[in-house]
């Protein structure tokens, strides 16, 4: 075996990926799981059925890893960006982190 083995390279994913959200569907919040494989300006928007973006969550520059569990995965509490909660409907989250971009679906039922 050649190269340089190290530890970390094992805690990175091999690719970017957005999870489905948590609980689903949910009231009155949700944590967005996801993948990083390389650092990246991480940001999640929020979009009704109509396509408006009704929310934007900007995580700012993150590492590479794992935000998968509730601790680290992003928590949306159902409000819109004047802190309103939205109603029962299906919504839209997208993932924006360099390059990769990935949209699910999720559901609030209140």
């Amino acid at each position: 075996v050649s190269g340089e083995f190290r530890v970390t390279d094992l805690m990175k994913p091999a690719t970017f990926a957005l999870l489905q959200n948590f609980p689903n569907p949910f009231n009155p919040e949700t944590w967005i799981p996801f993948r990083l494989a390389k650092d990246a300006d991480v940001t999640i928007r929020i979009f009704d059925i109509r396509g408006q973006e009704i929310r934007t969550i900007h995580l700012g520059q993150k590492p590479a890893g794992y935000y998968d569990t509730r601790g680290k995965a992003v928590l949306w509490d159902g409000r819109d960006s004047y802190g309103q909660e939205v109603s029962s409907g299906i919504y839209f989250y997208n993932l924006t982190a360099g390059n990769f971009s990935a949209t699910k679906k999720l559901t609030i039922i209140k």
